[in-house]
């Protein structure tokens, strides 16, 4: 279906070609513009049109459309704006997805365009009303509602009642000169939270930012002098009367009705079960579920057929008196997810439709196969943007082999090996942007028996518990790994078989063959990989069937050793070929087999030729995300509410929020969930997985992130606009954002403070961990096998592979150790850095945790017995010790100082004179020190998170 140009209305040309929200109003039938700076005033007298346009991870552009009435508009503007809807869906291409809007009950998905509110103004245009006033400000009080998204009404104007007042909801009386919050005594923090943002809102739109703002408590009687100024307005206090419960329509109270639409009449279906296949295509029908009602416009109706339909669907829900529920209207072939799941069945979108450059490449390879000459059939793909770690992938890594109730320590020369009947503990410290951040992993093998899952699992919660919460946790199963995971790893070999006794058990028990890799056994091994950073070589079953024309092997046996190149490979994925050979078989020559040119000893080592595959091995693609606000009922189901054009002002702080990415899926924790509930976090990512909301046919091993408030790295936070100092704000939700609004902070949604950068080279600390080489290959370029018989261009191709220290450009340059104590000259220094090289042992591999946790006697953690601090580091915290306490003499002059009592937030004796963004400046040297615990002049050498950490823990901020 589609629309001819000069049947296309002129406000509709051009529309929905970049992303953002257009509006128009109707005017005399008519659809006209509504400038930017308007978008968000909605009059009660008109209807209006909206169009959000969001541009997909695929390249797409998604079109939602909406029409709001308001509640005054006339049945004439609400027939056009439906009508016209149709219009600019079928200008769109006709696949839109429309919802019907009305006043006080719009969609989240519709208030989430317009944040913090939405506040409907008297009048209008078209309607005959005429725009209220605006010179003289009109006292009103306003009722809000919601936890993610605030529904806010206009509940009375004076005269005040107290029986517009209720222990359930939200209200806000905005005066001349003060706004007010009443909190209900029944309602969540988060709500309290939301309309915090509200009274923002009618602050910087009505008072031009300059008014008061008092936070009145329910069933706090005359706590403060806003508090008898609130009751003042309504004549003095008295008990507010109980609510009244309004009879409201539940789902269960009308069963589910099916329509077709033939004609303008809507003529009832019977059902026994709900399936897709009751819908045909050249029809429409109208699906009444209660509390939604549904329109599905079958690919083959008209235009006119669908303006028909939604004729029909109004003049039902008037007659059932249900006018204000939702109604959203669906295109044949782009239902939603909330549609596709009112179904008993629905058929999953087919992926058989292959592009036609991936069917000439497996016809390509065929051809190779049979020794036909397909040079110029297979265009070469252009190069495409490799994704990103988002981290700095250059710090100290720790890998833990897991054997029941015990982990045993890999060195660094196995740490990249694992075996698929064993599970893994990895612990990853790398440098943020402001602070060290930590990653700790379980690898599930796929053959790993139960016993050391759970043990992997256990261990690596009290690993997480004895360092505060303050790591990121990721569980990866074998075969799902992430590209973070192998950038951290950046090389990684997975054999078949096991080490730990769990394993050998099960083999024994079972009676079933011991697989575990043999390195004088038959063994094939699958190369893949992008780069010499990151590369991984994975053991399949020695048969011919394992092969992938998309892939290079190594097949090996005791006295023989092959290279198999597919005929899809290029260059650089055989000389990753050539690297992984110095690991598994460092001291044997290969010989080189092409796709095509196998020998007879290369098959019947595969046991004789057979069919491979010639298409590449897919995962699953990141799309686009998606957040949603986790809970646990007692029952112990998983309960989510979606959060749509989320920020970070969404993640509130007494919540747990998942993130989901299809590919992944990332579980954040608010600082004031139970402790309890921090650490079964994974856990509650596994049922969000089983639940499947998106309708994505999710796999169980999806790999799961748990992120905590507070240590988000950037792999998570790349997903919003960030800033980190937010977090450093202590309290619960409505408190942070009454001491934001307070402070005079801005709480606009859509300002935020531009990241910290990170720290170039040239200015990196000496309290930073030495950083771990990037060179993939476990030996030194001396001891390193050399090249044997291979080409010129790939031994100049190896030694820029062989350069240790370097850097992938595409992450964020990590912040190392400068080599000399300050006051070393630089002769001194370089002797120092000379001999610590020349010591036994990797640098930075002890067990790594936070600076504020290292001094806890308490906390335990598989610390090689014996092991003491170095002699140099030593000697470095003894000078500076040493320099502090030289600065402990220090007297600041020409600044006035004031005791501590009269400098906090909470005086009731405050100096006016003083700078309040630097309290901390007034105390005396003496003061200071003993209030911080440090010298002014260390306290100004922290990062400013820092610092603004310790001025709010001692009211200062």
């Amino acid at each position: 279906m589609s629309i001819s140009k000069k049947d296309l209305d002129p406000a509709f040309q051009g529309v929905g070609q970049k992303p953002g929200i257009e509006v128009w109003r109707i005017e005399n039938f008519c659809p006209v513009p509504i400038p930017r700076e308007l978008h968000g005033r909605f009059y009660t007298g008109d209807s209006y049109i909206i169009l959000k346009t969001t541009a997909l991870k695929s390249g797409i552009l998604h079109h939602d459309i909406h029409y709001w009435l308001g509640k005054n508009t006339s049945q004439d503007e609400a027939g056009t704006a439906a009508i016209k809807t149709v219009e600019l869906d079928a200008a769109l291409g006709g696949c839109a997805v429309q919802y019907r809007e009305v006043q006080g009950t719009e969609t989240e998905k519709f208030l989430s365009y317009f944040k913090p509110c939405i506040i409907p103004m008297q009048g209008g245009v078209a309607s005959g009303f005429k725009h209220a006033e605006e010179e003289k400000h009109q006292t009103r009080m306003y009722v809000c509602k919601g936890k993610h998204v605030v529904h806010v009404g206009e509940a009375s104007l004076v005269p005040f009642s107290r029986s517009s007042l209720n222990h359930d909801d939200i209200f806000i009386l905005d005066t001349e000169s003060k706004i007010f919050q009443f909190n209900g005594s029944n309602s969540c923090i988060q709500e309290r939270a939301k309309a915090l943002e509200v009274v923002q809102y009618i602050k910087d739109s009505y008072h031009d930012g300059k008014c008061e703002i008092a936070s009145i408590e329910d069933g706090k009687l005359m706590s403060d002098a806003a508090t008898g100024e609130f009751w003042s307005l309504f004549g003095g206090f008295a008990p507010l009367p109980k609510k009244a419960i309004a009879g409201e329509l539940k789902s269960n109270e009308i069963s589910l009705n099916l329509y077709c639409v033939e004609k303008e009449v809507a003529v009832a279906v019977e059902i026994v079960s709900l399936a897709k296949e009751l819908l045909e295509t050249n029809k429409s029908y109208i699906l009444d579920f209660g509390m939604e009602v549904f329109i599905w416009i079958g690919r083959n109706t008209s235009l006119e057929q669908r303006k028909k339909v939604c004729t029909s669907a109004d003049e039902l829900t008037k007659t059932r008196d249900r006018s204000t529920y939702h109604v959203i209207r669906v295109i044949e072939g782009h239902e939603t997810v909330l549609f596709r799941s009112k179904f008993d069945s629905w058929p999953q979108p087919s992926n058989a439709i292959e592009s036609v450059e991936s069917g000439r490449g497996r016809v390509a390879a065929l051809l190779r196969r049979q020794g036909v000459d397909v040079k110029g059939l297979v265009k070469t793909d252009s190069p495409k943007a490799e994704p990103q770690p988002y981290i700095d992938c250059t710090g100290d890594l720790q890998v833990w082999r897991v054997n029941g109730e015990e982990k045993t320590l890999l060195p660094d020369t196995d740490q990249f090996k694992f075996y698929g009947g064993d599970c893994y503990i990895f612990q990853y410290t790398y440098t943020g942007d402001a602070r060290e951040e930590y990653l700790i992993g379980t690898w599930i093998g796929k053959q790993s028996v139960e016993e050391d899952c759970v043990g992997a699992s256990s261990q690596s919660r009290k690993m997480i518990e004895a360092m505060k919460f303050i790591p990121a946790h990721t569980r990866i199963h074998e075969g799902y790994e992430t590209l973070l995971f192998f950038a951290i790893f950046q090389t990684f070999i997975s054999f078949k078989g096991g080490l730990c006794n769990g394993y050998k058990n099960y083999v024994l028990e079972e009676g079933v063959d011991d697989d575990t890799y043999n390195p004088d056994g038959l063994a094939l091994f699958r190369v893949q990989g992008s780069g010499p950073e990151n590369m991984q070589t994975i053991q399949v079953e020695p048969v011919a069937s394992s092969l992938n024309s998309c892939y290079c092997y190594i097949l090996h046996n005791e006295s023989s050793i092959f290279t198999w190149f597919g005929s899809l490979t290029s260059p650089e994925d055989q000389e990753l070929v050539e690297r992984q050979l110095d690991i598994i078989k460092p001291n044997m020559q290969s010989r080189v087999l092409k796709e095509g040119a196998e020998s007879e000893q290369f098959w019947e080592l595969l046991g004789g030729k057979s069919e491979y595959s010639s298409q590449r091995i897919l995962r699953a693609v990141e799309s686009d995300p998606h957040l949603f606000s986790c809970s646990l009922s007692d029952n112990g189901i998983c309960n989510v509410t979606e959060v749509y054009n989320f920020d970070q002002d969404d993640l509130m702080t007494e919540d747990v929020f998942i993130l989901d990415c299809c590919s992944e899926i990332y579980v954040w924790v608010g600082q004031q969930v139970e402790a309890d509930t921090k650490l079964n976090a994974l856990s509650l990512g596994e049922k969000f997985v089983r639940t499947d909301v998106l309708l994505q046919k999710l796999s169980p091993l999806t790999p799961i992130h748990v992120v905590m408030e507070g240590s988000e790295p950037a792999f998570f936070t790349r997903f919003f606009t960030w800033d980190s100092t937010k977090s450093s704000i202590h309290g619960n939700s409505f408190q942070r954002k009454l001491m934001m609004l307070n402070n005079g902070e801005t709480t606009n949604l859509d300002k935020h403070r531009r990241r910290r950068r990170p720290v170039p080279f040239h200015t990196r600390t000496s309290q930073d961990k030495a950083q771990r080489s990037r060179s993939v290959c476990v030996f030194s370029n001396n001891d390193r096998p050399k090249a044997r018989g291979r080409s010129p261009a790939f031994n100049a191709l190896a030694s820029k592979f062989e350069i240790t220290n370097t850097r992938n450009l595409s992450t964020p340059p990590p912040v190392v150790s400068k080599f000399f104590p300050r006051s070393a000259s630089p002769d001194s220094a370089v002797s120092s850095l000379a001999s610590s090289f020349e010591k036994t042992g990797p640098p930075g591999r002890s067990f790594l945790m936070p600076h504020s946790i290292k001094g806890n006697s308490a906390i335990r953690m598989d610390l090689p017995r014996g092991e003491t601090k170095p002699e140099t580091i030593q000697e470095e915290d003894a000078k500076e010790a040493g320099e502090e306490e030289e600065e402990d003499t220090d007297e600041e002059e020409g600044i006035s100082t004031y005791p501590y009592e009269r400098l906090v937030t909470t005086s009731s004796d405050p100096v006016e004179t003083i700078d309040v963004t630097k309290r901390e400046g007034y105390l005396s040297s003496q003061e200071f020190k003993d209030r911080f615990g440090m010298t002014k002049i260390s306290f100004y050498k922290l990062p400013k998170w820092k610092q603004d950490k310790l001025k709010v823990s001692l009211n200062l901020f």
